[in-house]
């Protein structure tokens, strides 16, 4: 395989900070049955996640494995999906990138591969004997690798596209045109909670459920707070627990609740490693780590919002 070197020395460099099934049997030995309760606790409460800008970030650094490879050919198992045969194979992969929390794969020639991971698809240059029945396309390259969207849910979406990225989408948060006072703009504007305005994607583009509970938390900020209420200081505090708990996921691979197939891995099938640094998200009756109170769980915009009433005002 043309890219095997540099696929083999980015496993060799992730698998030293990124906890595999593996791991997790020798943590879960260790730490013992609190441990596994503790986390299966967790599953239950959060359910199913998708994907945010951490986790399409880190896999689409996998797939950075790929660009310079061509196209052989691409077998579309869902025909649900607009992938033409004559418009992929034969092209080169240019550049693989994030707008958001799409994906986009760059062929030769013009034209893209515009894929949304949505609740529980990924994108992986290796698959398990299980995700063989939830694979959607497998795009097989001339030097004997493969790409393969597995999408147990069929929630998913990719398609090929000359117009790349969808135009509405809102600032992208890790970017130097998302400033604090761009934020307080934004939230200056509207008589939302802050919450589902932060959720927003023609707002901010790639911020979902987990980090934006988890910002709100670190500047004690309620997530029912109507937006405009929040003044420029808290303004300027809340972009930078967002940019700095982005970084930090991002680092640590992004956030895996559990091990199914509809669970998050990134493109070599490893589990990210931030659920363990979560401050609320998931801990619902669990004690708040900055003030004690008991974290609660409530409904907004029907999407579950973790945060302590103790502390976040």
């Amino acid at each position: 395989m043309r890219y095997m070197k540099g696929t083999l020395s980015m496993v060799i460099r992730w698998s030293r900070c990124r906890p595999t099934s593996t791991a997790y049997a020798r943590v879960a030995a260790r730490k013992g049955p609190r441990i596994l309760r503790e986390r299966i606790k967790r599953q239950r409460q959060v359910g199913g996640m998708m994907p945010e800008l951490p986790e399409v970030e880190t896999i689409v650094r996998g797939l950075g494995a790929t660009v310079g490879s061509r196209i052989e050919s691409i077998d579309v198992l869902d025909q649900r999906l607009d992938l033409p045969q004559d418009k992929i194979a034969g092209r080169t992969i240019e550049a693989v990138s994030r707008r958001g929390k799409y994906i986009s794969i760059q062929l030769s020639g013009g034209g893209s591969l515009i894929v949304h991971l949505r609740m529980s698809g990924r994108l992986a240059l290796m698959r398990s004997a299980a995700e063989e029945k939830h694979t959607r396309f497998i795009i097989h390259l001339e030097d004997g690798g493969k790409i393969y969207f597995i999408n147990p849910r069929r929630l998913g979406t990719a398609e090929y596209s000359m117009d790349g990225f969808p135009h509405e989408l809102g600032v992208e948060p890790l970017t130097g045109d998302f400033t604090a006072r761009k934020l307080h703009k934004i939230v200056a504007g509207s008589r939302a909670p802050i919450k589902p305005l932060l959720m927003d994607q023609r707002r901010i583009a790639g911020l979902g459920n987990i980090y934006s509970s988890e910002a709100l938390w670190r500047v004690e900020i309620d997530p029912r707070r109507i937006a405009n209420t929040i003044s420029e200081d808290e303004a300027g505090k809340l972009h930078r627990a967002i940019r700095s708990i982005l970084r930090q996921a991002i680092e640590n691979a992004g956030t895996t609740f559990g091990q199914s197939v509809s669970d998050y891995r990134d493109a070599y099938g490893d589990y990210g490693k931030f659920q363990e640094m979560l401050a609320v998200y998931g801990r619902a009756g669990e004690k708040c780590p900055r003030c004690g109170e008991g974290i609660v769980r409530i409904r907004q915009a029907g999407r579950s919002t973790y945060f302590c009433p103790g502390c976040q005002k």
